[in-house]
């Protein structure tokens, strides 16, 4: 597949038939003319955002505010995606001969690119889950060895942890990251007072998924790395929601993340980042004898996997960068700032996301006194057809539903959130 121009996607964003909502030079202008405007100032204008809104069709039935598990793909991704389906289609075997490994290393290198590292530092995943359990099973662990992580991390990779405690005899140390920490230092403390000659690898959140937490991962990896101590990086939540490069979180040894979340993907696609100088000791968890010990392409036996899904995330970047990575978190932090900054601190509501706004961008958590988390989800969908996710983690101190708004999410549906949570916690 010839790597799709900027030019042609821009194309295919303005549209050309009937369901076409902006042309590509009204596109381009909207963009040309507010360069010179700030992210945190262009965020607050609904005007500019609801241009982009139309470039995602989103269900009428109910109030989308669940787009943390799977936030779905704007039409001209999609229609690239369809693309991609017919053709690969039509040529079936040939293709997946012939042409499928060089594109995937095309969309490799614009992976790396977006992250900020080498090709040879990137693999496709299905998600997260994936990419980092990878990572864990991976490891050379001896008996003794230990690790550290946090209650608020995902559950599948504390499973995995588990399960290497079982296999290998290794001893798992969790740690309660605060929910509204007086600064970087108290949270940092926290990771390294759990550390011990012993430890051989921690994982931190990047963004915590159940509150929305942004967590110092820059100031983590360093303290960790002058202890001798790996970092894995939890980054499910981040890539395509936050502006940032590799470099940024302080030279960690490896992230994972999942595109179809913020980065727009369809569904199915993941990345998994492992420093260089780590790829070597890593087992592979599927036998695959084709690469050297030292090329991350080993770690990425896939089998017959639907390339489809693989090529559309090209497209998924090139959309991601047509709004721009700054742009994109600030409008989101300021949506996530626009319905938290009226219901905190009003009676009977418990927001479980820091105030600072710093230490956020879309994902909230907000609970209501006397009822449980499932109680409150239903309500809201059932009542108010705002769908949300309960989450109920009494050991990691929080109770309440996720509320995770995106671009294509109105402040008009932020508003019908704010009243219904207020109706509900008068109740």
């Amino acid at each position: 597949m010839a790597s799709v121009s900027k030019r042609q996607f821009l194309r295919s964003v303005g549209g050309a038939g009937a369901t076409a909502v902006l042309s590509l030079t009204t596109w381009q202008r909207l963009f040309a003319e507010t360069a010179a405007i700030a992210p945190a100032e262009l965020a607050k204008d609904d005007g500019f955002w609801e241009s982009i809104q139309k470039r995602y069709l989103v269900t009428p039935d109910f109030i989308q505010l669940e787009n943390g598990y799977y936030s779905l793909t704007a039409e001209p991704v999609l229609d690239s995606y369809i693309r991609h389906v017919r053709r690969i289609n039509a040529t079936s075997s040939f293709y997946m001969r012939t042409k499928q490994v060089d594109d995937k290393l095309a969309v490799r290198h614009d992976l790396a690119r977006l992250l900020g590292c080498a090709d040879g530092e990137v693999i496709i995943t299905r998600n997260t889950t994936e990419s980092l359990d990878t990572v864990i099973g991976g490891f050379d662990w001896k008996a003794g060895d230990e690790a550290v992580m946090a209650e608020q991390d995902y559950g599948s990779m504390l499973d995995m942890f588990k399960l290497q405690a079982r296999r290998h005899g290794i001893v798992n140390r969790l740690v309660s990251v605060p929910m509204q920490p007086k600064s970087d230092d108290e949270i940092v403390a926290v990771y390294e007072n759990a550390i011990t000659p012993k430890t051989r690898l921690l994982m931190v959140c990047h963004m915590i998924n159940i509150t929305g937490q942004i967590l110092p991962v820059r100031r983590i990896v360093e303290m960790a790395h002058r202890r001798d101590v790996q970092v894995m990086v939890d980054g499910a939540h981040t890539f395509g929601q936050l502006d940032f490069t590799i470099g940024e979180l302080g030279g960690c040894d490896y992230f994972g993340s999942s595109l179809h979340k913020w980065l727009g993907a369809p569904l199915g696609a993941g990345i998994l980042y492992v420093r260089r100088d780590r790829i070597a000791p890593l087992w592979q968890l599927f036998g695959d004898a084709t690469f050297p010990e030292d090329d991350i392409r080993k770690l990425n036996h896939t089998g017959t996997h639907p390339v489809h899904t693989d090529l559309a995330i090209q497209d998924a970047i090139l959309f991601h960068e047509s709004i721009g990575s700054a742009r994109k978190e600030a409008r989101l932090r300021h949506l996530q700032q626009y319905w938290t900054s009226r219901v905190r601190g009003k009676p009977n509501l418990v927001l479980n996301t820091p105030a600072d706004p710093q230490r956020a961008c879309a994902i909230a958590n907000v609970g209501v006194a006397k009822l449980e988390p499932t109680a409150l989800a239903r309500a809201l969908l059932d009542k108010h057809r705002i769908y949300t996710v309960a989450i109920d983690n009494p050991a990691a101190g929080v109770r309440g539903v996720r509320v995770t708004p995106h671009l294509y999410t109105t402040t008009a549906e932020l508003d019908a959130l704010v009243k219904a949570l207020e109706e509900l916690s008068a109740a």
